[in-house]
């Protein structure tokens, strides 16, 4: 029995060590993107990922011009309420933590960032369009207060420069890599996650709740966490410039549909993409008075077709198509709004092609009727035989009964003036003495 239990205790013990050996692993995620929600749930499920295998680190490889506060508080917290340690490395060369960049690299555990990279211009903005403007006075400060808060925060409990990181929300400042460490932002330049791992080692740092730690991840396995099929299509369709495109498009397709009732496959893809550009734009913060907008183009472009003002009212409808446009995403970056050229690419072809469609559905419902027996109302026949009342006309082509009020004789022109079932109201037609007689028909 003494050696059964010796035994079992050292298939234990190697049970554990197998085990804590073979989660010794780096998960790497990479955000070249926006912050915005589904970047959040991606960085959020990596951490939860890495916690469950007992992974020796997280590394956030970031290159963003930054995004929504929202999405950024959200990282922030799952960084620092991590039970596995998280390093964000601002790269490749030439990337940038911008805005919301910085306030995620300063909640890391390890802040690095490679050569030829820059951080900072963290300052609260609002943008209308293409204009980048300020809020009033005391809104302004109140969010530069409120940003300033959380950025001193994260650097104190990582022990970095807190009036360094809060002179990149008050003042805008942006800072090298070099500068960066000069003023102790980061904590270490390298030129690759091998060489950061390799200048790590051994060396202590400051956890979110005041502990020391360190990592020995030199020569460890680092393995890519990638993106869900759901969060890859989600994230393309945070894109606003797509969301816009696809809005417009089911607009018009949706109008074919009405103008062309039966078509389904019209009104199939208008249905499809709206509901699609509207899931898009809950997600990202939208001016739903930019809907308004939208519509009122819509409404310009249907007057256009009903009253004649040579294309003033489509010029309106562009217009306002264009501002609805880079009004639909309030973002606080421009990456994060639909551009000028993307607004003015989709009103001005949109709107002569609505223009031009509802002009000719308008034409068609005045243009009279020319098939059926509403068709056959005021055209030209011969008779065949005599009406007297009753006989037999040619119309169309064709051979009807007809009824005349007065006698007609065979060979007189008539015209029709009522459909009575399959028997025509005619009236003969005077024809002109210098016109000759029509041929009689066999």
């Amino acid at each position: 029995m003494k050696k059964f239990a010796i035994i079992s205790a050292l298939v234990c013990l190697l049970l554990v060590v197998s085990s804590s050996s073979a989660s010794a692993e780096v998960l790497k995620v990479v955000v070249n993107d926006t912050i915005q929600p589904i970047s959040g749930e991606y960085i959020a499920r990596a951490i939860a990922e890495a916690a469950r295998r007992n992974d020796q680190a997280v590394l956030i490889e970031i290159n963003t011009p930054g995004g929504m506060v929202s999405s950024t508080r959200e990282i922030m917290e799952k960084i620092s309420t991590s039970t596995v340690p998280v390093i964000v490395y601002v790269t490749p060369t030439g990337g940038h933590a911008g805005s919301a960049g910085i306030f995620i690299l300063e909640s890391a555990d390890i802040a690095a960032m490679a050569p030829g990279t820059a951080a900072g211009a963290a300052h609260p903005v609002i943008l209308i369009g293409p204009v980048q403007l300020k809020p009033d006075e005391e809104m302004n400060r109140k969010i530069e207060n409120d940003a300033a808060a959380l950025i001193r925060s994260v650097a104190s409990k990582r022990g970095r420069n807190i009036e360094a990181a809060e002179g990149a929300v008050r003042e805008s400042k942006s800072f090298s890599d070099q500068e960066a460490m000069a003023q102790h932002l980061i904590d270490y330049v390298a030129s690759s996650p091998e060489d950061l791992f390799r200048q790590m080692k051994g060396k202590s740092f400051k956890r979110f709740n005041g502990e020391s730690a360190t990592l020995d991840l030199e020569g460890q396995p680092i393995v890519p966490f990638n993106m869900t099929l759901k969060e890859r299509i989600l994230d393309a369709l945070m894109e606003p410039d797509l969301a816009f495109l696809l809005l417009a498009i089911g607009a018009l397709a949706l109008y074919i549909e009405f103008n062309h009732p039966g078509a389904i496959i019209p009104g199939t893809v208008g249905v499809v993409f709206i509901l699609v550009a509207a899931f898009a734009l809950n997600l990202l913060p939208t001016r739903f008075a930019a809907l308004g907008l939208i519509l009122g183009a819509f409404a310009l472009f249907a007057a256009e077709a009903k009253f004649v003002s040579h294309g003033v009212l489509t010029a309106g409808g562009i217009v306002l198509l264009t501002l609805g446009g880079l009004l639909l995403v309030d973002a606080p970056i421009p990456e994060m709004r639909v551009h000028l050229a993307t607004a003015l690419a989709v009103s001005v072809p949109l709107g002569i092609i609505t223009a031009f469609l509802m002009s000719i559905a308008l034409k068609a419902r005045r243009n009279k009727v020319v098939t059926g027996e509403q068709g056959l109302v005021g055209e030209t026949g011969v008779a065949q035989t005599a009406l007297a009342p009753q006989g037999k006309v040619f119309v169309h082509g064709e051979l009807w009964d007809a009824i005349a009020p007065s006698p007609v004789p065979i060979g007189q022109l008539v015209v029709v003036r009522r459909v009575d079932g399959l028997t025509l109201q005619v009236e003969p037609l005077a024809v002109p003495s210098s016109t000759p007689e029509p041929p009689v028909l066999a």
